[in-house]
């Protein structure tokens, strides 16, 4: 499983045009990966490895605050071509990514999980949707946080 998290200051997910999902203020906007294999252990791993992660400035400038920490927000959208294989060709090639009849009931469980601590400051995308996200990366600052696959 792999999200890949950046730091905003806004961010919102609109889906035939109509806005599912928005902040203002500080918060991160996730996107999420599952690979086959993946299980509810890793993903809550994950889960809680995002609401620690100390990537907000503390009064010092330093990166010593979580989304916890500052009362922010977080968006969690699907996103299977962050398991693109590019090694060859031009053309991306998805087999690495989990089918959706995997991927959709365990982004669901992370989305739940996540709400579990984030109430109403988690918002999300729609699973398989053609989605327009909007972000202002604060930083900017992007981080990729990975459990491999289980064999």
């Amino acid at each position: 499983m792999r999200l890949l998290v950046q730091r905003v200051t806004e961010a919102s997910v609109t889906v035939d045009g109509e806005q599912i999902s928005a902040f203002q203020g500080p918060g991160l906007l996730v996107l999420c990966g599952v690979a086959p294999g993946d299980t509810q252990a890793q993903a809550a791993k994950l889960c809680a490895k995002l609401l620690k992660l100390r990537i907000f400035e503390d009064e010092h400038g330093a990166m010593n605050r979580s989304v916890l920490d500052v009362n922010g927000s977080v968006i969690l959208v699907s996103q299977f071509t962050l398991y693109a294989d590019t090694a060859s060709g031009n053309r991306p090639g998805f087999s690495t990514a989990a089918r959706p009849e995997v991927a959709e009931p365990l982004y669901d469980w992370c989305c739940a999980k996540l709400r579990e601590t984030l109430g109403e400051r988690l918002g999300t995308g729609r699973f398989g949707a053609d989605m327009k996200v909007r972000l202002l990366n604060d930083g900017p600052c992007t981080f990729l946080l990975e459990v491999p696959p289980q064999a």
